[in-house]
């Protein structure tokens, strides 16, 4: 019974990846991932994520209702799905727990400790800007940035273990303002 619903999870949790490829199928040529479609900005967006082999993408929100932030969950992340018309989806069960979903704890005023549940090695910090409104900052290679974008490019694996060639982030200098990226095979 146990494997059935197992199997059942990881159906349900593969069915949006199955129609995007439909529309954005595997192509493993397609390695500009600027052509990926960008979305609409949001003033409560914090960063998104995309992946090949798809187009779907991950949006990180600020989840603040009414103007306060939540210190339980200050952050939330959601699917746009290109494949489907757009639509807007909560990520599933799985997909919070074993792959995108983020862990936080609060570390003081107005910061919060922010980490992929699927790669906690990577500290990211939510907190204010010097232009008042939060903003997920993170070091790499030894860089700071305001974290705008994350891609992931992935060939082969599994759902489970899948073969991720390299990670990008693209982001803001905070302290210059200019665009910096910087890649990493995680």
């Amino acid at each position: 019974m146990r494997l059935f619903f197992l199997l059942l999870l990881i159906t349900i949790c593969s069915f949006g990846q199955i129609k995007a490829q439909q529309v954005f199928p595997k192509q493993t040529n397609w390695v500009d991932e600027d052509k990926f479609p960008t979305p609409a900005e949001n003033i409560q967006r914090l960063f998104y994520v995309q992946r090949l082999p798809n187009a779907n993408t991950i949006i990180y929100e600020l989840n603040a209702p009414n103007g306060h932030i939540d210190e339980d969950n200050p952050i939330h992340p959601y699917w746009i799905r290109y494949a489907s018309k757009n639509e807007r989806d909560d990520l599933n069960y799985i997909q919070r727990k074993f792959a995108y979903g983020l862990v936080t704890k609060k570390t003081g005023n107005d910061q919060w400790d922010v980490r992929f549940v699927s790669y906690k090695r990577l500290p990211l910090l939510l907190t204010k800007g010097s232009d008042g409104k939060y903003h997920i900052f993170a070091t790499i290679a030894q860089r700071q940035m305001i974290v705008n974008r994350i891609f992931a490019k992935i060939e082969g694996g599994s759902f489970w273990v899948p073969n991720i060639v390299y990670v990008e982030f693209k982001g803001t200098d905070p302290s210059t303002g200019k665009e910096v990226i910087e890649r990493f095979k995680p």
